[in-house]
């Protein structure tokens, strides 16, 4: 398996040019700052996740708006003054969102929005494939259902066919369904060449990472949790306050608590991959709410992260500031 060098510790700047709070001028001016680009750096990170929507840098109409992209620049600059490198990642492009709460649909079966999506890369290709020695290209967001991966894998070809007109040589990361599942790393093309990354979100044991979040239907808002329960208390929970199963607990030993052969098994699919087909892997997202106990959620970040660099997995947390997962505060 490849290593995704000096892309091993990142964060993500979530919800400054993707969820935004409000698509202006003073949304974008004040939720990012240079001095947020120092902070990183002592913080720890090697580089910075920027998830990007196509209402930044598109208008009402799709046609391309310089003044979006100049904050793409202004991080690419800051990054550049401060030694980070940095992912560019499409969160949104026309006919498709991650999120069910934006109905954005029809990308997978419409010419027109893949048409669009191809505009997009062409013009972030023409315009930044030149940083390819910090910088990287995230394809899509979290493509979500599992009947879309033969269009995606078609699609992502012929993005990085485009993109390598630009630069033979920067990398471009490609996730799979179920919001770029772990599982689903398999399900991805081989690489197209050597400058392919495999990418995977990871947000488990959900009912712990999730806990309270409003966001899910079934969810108490009043629920915490521990980190350290037995697989039994998991099972329990899991069933009792998510709309589907995201883990099997019951192979475990129910009386136990969980620890690290759990993050192990859960990726072991997805490094068998990577390894069958020498590609690297990156997670690009990774966290727990808010809500949980600060020091319940340090246990399992701790855990995680050792995971990730015992198999030298890149992973950028989710997120920098607020977006419920916030890490300054």
């Amino acid at each position: 398996m490849k290593e995704f060098k000096s892309f091993m510790k990142g964060v993500n700047f979530g919800g400054y040019l993707s969820q935004c709070e409000a698509y202006t001028k003073e949304h974008y001016d004040s939720f990012i700052t240079e001095e947020d680009f120092a902070r990183v750096v002592e913080m720890g990170f090697d580089h910075i996740r920027l998830p990007i929507d196509y209402e930044v840098i598109m208008d009402e109409d799709l046609n391309f708006s310089e003044s979006g992209f100049s904050y793409i620049d202004f991080t690419i600059e800051n990054c550049k003054k401060n030694g980070l490198n940095m992912v560019l990642d499409l969160h949104r492009t026309p006919g498709f969102s991650f999120d069910p709460f934006h109905n954005e649909k029809g990308l997978f079966d419409s010419k027109e929005l893949q048409d669009h999506f191809y505009d997009i890369w062409d013009e972030l290709a023409k315009r930044y494939a030149k940083y390819s020695d910090m910088l990287a290209f995230e394809l899509l967001n979290e493509v979500t259902d599992p009947r879309y991966m033969d269009t995606w894998n078609n699609m992502a070809e012929r993005c990085v066919a485009m993109i390598r007109r630009y630069s033979e040589d920067i990398k471009i990361l490609i996730g799979g369904y179920n919001n770029n599942s772990v599982e689903a790393v398999e399900a991805i093309t081989p690489p197209f060449d050597d400058n392919i990354v495999y990418n995977f979100h990871f947000y488990e044991p959900l009912v712990f990472t999730h806990q309270g979040a409003p966001w899910i239907a079934t969810m108490d808002t009043e629920f915490r949790c521990p980190f350290e329960m037995t697989y039994a208390d998991y099972e329990r929970y899991s069933s009792k306050y998510l709309n589907q199963a995201y883990s099997d607990f019951t192979k475990y030993d129910m009386n136990c608590k969980i620890d690290e052969k759990y993050f192990e098994d859960l990726i072991r699919s997805a490094v068998d991959v990577a390894n069958k087909r020498n590609v690297a892997l990156y997670c690009g997202e990774y966290g727990v709410i808010d809500r949980a106990d600060k020091a319940e959620a340090e246990k399992w970040f701790k855990l995680f992260d050792a995971t990730m660099d015992k198999y030298k997995i890149g992973h950028a947390v989710w997120s920098y500031r607020r977006m419920d997962f916030g890490l300054v505060d």
